[in-house]
């Protein structure tokens, strides 16, 4: 366990965007400490993508601190098929965030970005100072410029006036009350809900592409104890990666076994080499998390994808899919 909050003043306020969507979740479920006042917000209270609501949001709460997870997500299809959503929708929540947490003068901000805005023609490991260093990849660009922006934006009010906007870069995240949407969602709970529905009908259980692609995957909870971490300690005055270490990299065939194992379905597995395998690896350096939390345990992949599909066949009726 860390110990965040040692140094914090009694009844602040840390409110969070995107709170109830996966990593907020998370952040629900691990933070027990009666000394602060958790605010999670979510969409169908504050449309983020206007100024005015996200200011009537600031104005209501008056947050010490802000944990900016929102955003316009998907997987590899909806990034490829829908770019101007991806683009525009995530431009304006993280502009109005950001400089509302400006004018409202809030101590700290952590804002979330993801190592798919990387650039696609790299070296590996990639680390913190290779964001900007290329184009990222085709099939995720309108949403990875979206990202970069943010990290833009939260480094000039850092060099400029001096905020403490940091800006966390997790790898690919998953866990429960995770998007379930067969075309909507990330490759761990699309595969997960696609393994269900095939056993229920007794057919071949399809995973699209070769399987060939690596990939690092982060718990939500692993990753919700790193943001309250980076939020509430002065070890991080800018990016950091938070990622399992490369070792733990896994192919995205063999996460497919994982599940078809856990479903007990492992002998109809079949991959569709036709669809496009996207981008072949992201290998994160988390060298400098290490650094300062160098006996952190993550969770196994194994483990976290078994408490992943027990979740969703637990609450397969109010998932979001």
């Amino acid at each position: 366990m860390l110990y965040y909050y040692k140094s914090i003043l009694a009844m602040e306020t840390v409110l969070v965007t995107g709170g109830f969507g996966l990593v907020g979740n998370a952040i629900q479920r691990i933070e027990k400490n009666e000394k602060m006042r958790f605010v999670y917000i979510s969409s169908s209270e504050f449309d983020l993508c206007d100024m005015d609501a996200t200011k009537k949001m600031f104005d209501k709460y008056n947050p010490d601190y802000v944990i900016h997870l929102a955003a316009c997500v998907g997987g590899l299809f909806k990034n490829m098929t829908r770019k101007i959503d991806m683009f525009e929708k995530n431009i304006q929540i993280n502009y109005n965030v950001v400089k509302c947490c400006h004018d409202f003068h809030i101590k700290k901000l952590v804002a979330c970005l993801s190592t798919c805005i990387f650039p696609d023609k790299t070296t590996y490991p990639i680390d913190e100072t290779m964001l900007h260093d290329g184009p990222p990849h085709e099939s995720n660009d309108a949403y990875a410029y979206a990202k970069r922006m943010l990290e833009m934006h939260c480094r000039i009010y850092r060099e400029n006036f001096g905020d403490n906007f940091v800006c966390v870069i997790p790898t690919n995240i998953y866990g429960p009350n995770d998007n379930f949407n067969l075309e909507d969602a990330h490759v761990i709970p699309a595969l997960i809900h696609k393994c269900y529905l095939a056993k229920e009908a007794d057919i071949d259980f399809v995973v699209r592409g070769s399987g060939t692609p690596l990939r690092q995957f982060i718990y939500s909870d692993d990753l919700a104890h790193l943001l309250l971490y980076t939020l509430f300690s002065n070890s991080f005055a800018d990016n950091v990666i938070l990622s399992v270490d490369e070792s733990e990299e896994v192919s995205i065939k063999d996460v497919a076994l994982l599940i078809s194992k856990r479903f007990a379905y492992d002998n109809r597995i079949v991959f569709d080499k036709a669809f496009d395998d996207g981008q072949y690896k992201k290998t994160a350096s988390n060298e400098r998390l290490r650094q300062i939390c160098p006996d952190f345990q993550f969770l196994s992949i194994d483990e976290g994808i078994q408490y992943t599909v027990d979740w969703f066949i637990e609450n397969y009726k109010i998932a979001r899919k």
